[in-house]
């Protein structure tokens, strides 16, 4: 191994009654890319705020060591300085500015006060070329694809003279297509002499591009690991959850009962394009006890269609019919939905799912606060008990239910939404992405709550992007293409190749 970039030695941080980090140590050899694995919580993203001044010098102990020099950062501008440059999950982008202005916002190519726009352009024309993005730089964020997003973000940290380039989860929000290649660009900046340090849950990836990774957990440093030792999966999920995972997948014995949902002739046109038809002609069904997936290629129709049935909080002029239990019912509004029985945990629970600066406790009881107030007032007493309880049951790993939602990882915060759900009693559970950026060892978790549900006699529809996932948990998988239902795949004749040729293909 080379002579380290970075040193960072026995770093601790405390927030208040959580030691986020303990006493843990990282070596960062110079131009490698170096992954960080870890479950959520175990304090991975807590490490890289430390280093890159998130939280500044004082805030913690131990000390950071980079190009041998001690470094006291006291903001994300000190680390910028020196080279480091951190991009968050969530893109710090305005959707409003142009590509050209993102790059160079807070560093403009300005003299004397004023902006040199053309220096600016062409200036980003040259990060965007060296970073593959074929794109205008005039063109406003808001217009280009969160892929491409990802990209700008990297051209960013180019102009900034990046040495030292952390991506905390870079493809968790990415097709395949455009995870491949952003992988690609790390190892072409590699390359070039950047150093990288990737947070990522997915394993693939990590084995396909990191020289070393660094498992972390519980806040503290288990193992450094070199992928030319050849390391497997397995051995870094051990190193992750402590323990071995026989199977990615819980073991289920499946017993469907009588139909409990069926959507029929399920149409739905663009919100802001009445001329564009998002879900066309789809039916589906799921019985009592039963997981039925969907798959399909991004803007096949998928979530389009579950928002559309769920109070239709997507689209406009949909038609079709929804039956539960052979009747009949009105899911019109949010509120009708959830009478007759159906919950909706979206696909971004940071935006639509969760109130990030509530506890959990009123999280929890968001959705069926009439169990809670009989007479127009919430017992909160028994709020407390029945968040308690659900913090106890689904594993939240939290002190208290008091604790701010926002501050809980991804994992955790999906076990929150999961809990809310359940807490209003539903029949018929719709999960949009319901592992989607959070560990292995947590989507275990996820997978034996769905499968426990199942075994109680709840519907459950997952839509997820990982065809692996949906092989893994369910009993049916359907299959969309441009908004039209193309296929119904039993799970013995499912396979990752069958899916995706209906996935790819034109209903007949």
């Amino acid at each position: 191994m080379s002579t380290p970039i970075l040193s960072m030695r026995s770093i601790t941080k405390t927030f208040p009654g959580v030691k986020a980090l303990q006493d843990v140590s990282l070596d960062v050899a110079r131009g490698e890319i170096h992954a960080i694995c870890g479950e959520n919580g175990a304090g991975k993203s807590t490490l890289m705020k430390v280093l890159s001044g998130v939280y500044p010098h004082g805030s913690f102990d131990g000390e950071i060591l980079f190009e041998g020099e001690e470094c006291r950062f006291s903001s994300i501008s000190d680390s910028e300085k020196r080279g480091i440059v951190i991009i968050h999950q969530e893109l710090a982008l305005s959707p409003y500015l142009s590509i050209a202005e993102n790059i160079y916002l807070g560093n403009e190519q300005a003299r004397r006060g004023w902006v040199n726009w053309q220096k600016t352009n062409l200036e980003a024309a040259k990060l965007l070329a060296r970073v593959g993005l074929d794109e205008n730089p005039a063109t406003p964020v808001q217009h280009i694809t969160v892929g491409k997003q990802q990209l700008v973000e990297i051209a960013k940290a180019l102009s900034k003279q990046v040495k030292l380039l952390i991506l905390d989860e870079p493809t968790a929000a990415l097709n395949d297509e455009d995870s491949s290649h952003l992988l690609d660009l790390i190892l072409h900046l590699k390359a070039q002499g950047v150093t990288s340090i990737i947070i990522s849950h997915k394993l693939n990836e990590i084995r396909k591009v990191a020289d070393a990774v660094t498992i972390i957990r519980d806040g503290r440093t288990i193992e450094t690991l070199r992928l030319a030792d050849g390391v497997t999966q397995e051995r870094i999920i051990r190193g992750m959850v402590g323990r071995e995972l026989a199977s990615l997948y819980p073991e289920r014995d499946p017993r469907p009962g009588e139909e409990a949902l069926r959507i029929e002739d399920w149409s739905v046109r663009h919100p802001q394009d009445a001329t564009r038809m998002v879900v066309q002609n789809a039916t589906i069904n799921v019985r009592r006890g039963e997981v039925v997936g969907l798959a399909g290629l991004m803007g096949a129709g998928r979530t389009e269609l579950a928002m559309s049935v769920f109070g239709r909080t997507y689209g406009q002029a949909v038609s079709g019919r929804v039956l539960k239990d052979g009747q009949e019912i009105d899911t019109s509004t949010v509120a009708g939905a959830i009478r007759h029985g159906i919950a909706y945990a979206t696909e971004d629970r940071k935006y639509y799912g969760l109130n990030l600066i509530e506890d959990i406790k009123r999280n929890i009881s968001t959705a069926g606060l009439r169990k809670l107030a009989p007479r127009g007032w919430v017992d909160s007493n028994r709020e407390t008990l029945v968040a308690e309880d659900y913090r106890k049951s689904m594993n939240i790993k939290t002190p208290s239910v008091a604790a701010v939602v926002g501050k809980l990882s991804g994992g955790n915060q999906q076990k929150v939404v999961l809990s809310k759900w359940m807490f209003s009693d539903p029949d018929v559970l719709i999960l949009d992405e319901p592992t989607r950026g959070i560990d292995v060892g947590a989507k275990y978790e996820i997978y034996s709550i769905i499968a426990r549900l199942a075994s109680e006699g709840k519907a459950i529809i997952v839509i997820s992007s990982e065809l692996p996932e949906l092989l893994g948990i369910c009993d049916r998988i359907y299959t969309l293409a441009d908004g039209r239902v193309t296929g119904e795949v039993p799970i013995a004749e499912a396979t990752q190749e069958t899916l995706m040729h209906h996935m790819t293909r034109e209903k007949e």
